[in-house]
């Protein structure tokens, strides 16, 4: 696959990375009662809106338009943490949720590099490691909620 599909790939593939994460954060955030867990969604949200400041930035210099996740998949993962969340919203279990997802992110991300990120432009690798790395960093905070 020639370079350039490859950078139009991987920003898109990141770009819903970070938007499924800050559609958890906005979901999650809505059961929590604990205010550390709070705290953290608050911070951590923040952080994926400005990666993605910065994602949306390298797809408008390329004209690249960002394909968001779908309204299906919104609803689904919407009903799904709403449901985990219902009868059991305690801290610990708000954390371990919330660490599964990362956890998700983080293997798509270090696989995007694996396959791809000797092709990527140093752009787009810059920003696949940068979210990789805050998304490991967010598994770290998450884990000392638990």
């Amino acid at each position: 696959m020639e370079n350039k599909k490859i950078n139009e790939e991987t920003l898109n593939k990141i770009y819903r990375n970070a938007h499924i994460a800050l559609q958890s954060i906005s979901n999650v955030r809505d059961a929590a009662d604990d205010e550390g867990m709070k705290r953290e969604l608050n911070s951590e949200y923040d952080g994926y809106e400005k990666i993605i400041g910065e994602i949306s930035s390298a797809m408008a210099n390329l004209k690249l338009e960002p394909k968001d996740i779908n309204v299906l998949k919104k609803g689904i993962m919407w009903s799904s943490i709403k449901l985990k969340t219902v009868v059991d919203h305690s801290r610990h279990h708000l954390a371990d949720m919330m660490i599964q997802g990362t956890i998700m992110g983080i293997v798509e991300l270090r696989g995007l590099l694996k396959a791809d990120g000797a092709l990527m432009s140093e752009e787009t690798r810059a920003l696949t490691e940068k979210l990789l790395e805050y998304e490991e960093n967010c598994e770290k905070s998450l884990k000392q909620l638990l």
